[in-house]
């Protein structure tokens, strides 16, 4: 069997290619609504700072890393501990070949070993799609079993026009209370391999 697919955590090595998968988002697409593409340095402070807590997970593709996926706080304050906000980027050249899929199932997870409740995907939406911007990222958020909850108009302002927001959310956990702790990434060291091996070894026999 051709095993095309691994996932890892996310080091400070992988900096500079994650930068480059980025840029093109930043500079091409309404997806980011960041103006200025972060170089290596700056990702390198992003991956070592989320995870503390949180993970970072990395796609290779035949030995390339192809993608990541992360989780960070949804909101600062304290009460908010059990929700996360949730990201996911693929190369473009490598995109519709399930990498993003691999790469959510892991985060979902690995978040559920930090009882988490609910991931929540901030998505740049528009009426008209256009060179910058359509809606597969809403789409694929509804088939990763994310539900709508909430749109914000012309809230997001690139490329000389504006783009709506929208929040989706999915439910990992049924809420009970008292509710475990939040448990932080880097103390589940020894539980992330199986995790990911897991969805590797599906990940390669469903493709090949």
């Amino acid at each position: 069997m051709n095993r095309v697919l691994s996932l890892r955590v996310a080091t400070a090595i992988d900096a500079e290619k994650i930068s480059s998968i980025y840029k093109p988002y930043v500079e091409k697409t309404a997806i980011s609504f960041e103006y200025i593409p972060p170089d290596a340095k700056e990702m390198k402070s992003r991956i070592t700072s989320k995870t503390r807590n949180y993970p970072f997970i990395v796609a290779e593709y035949n030995g390339e890393i192809a993608g990541y996926a992360y989780a960070s706080p949804f909101l600062p304050r304290p009460a908010y501990i059990h929700s996360v906000e949730t990201s996911v980027y693929v190369d473009m050249s490598l995109r519709a070949k399930g990498i993003g899929k691999a790469l959510y199932t892991a985060l979902e997870e690995i978040l559920k070993l930090q009882n988490v409740l609910y991931m929540n995907a901030c998505i740049a939406v528009t009426h008209n799609s256009d060179e910058t911007l359509d809606n597969n990222s809403m789409d694929f958020h509804n088939k990763m079993g994310f539900r709508y909850v909430g749109r914000f108009n012309n809230s997001g302002y690139k490329f000389n026009r504006f783009y709506d927001m929208i929040w989706m959310e999915k439910l990992l956990r049924e809420p009970k209370e008292p509710f475990d702790d939040f448990r932080p990434f880097s103390t589940l060291k020894d539980s992330i391999s199986p995790v990911l091996t897991k969805i590797c070894d599906f990940y390669n026999k469903t493709v090949n």
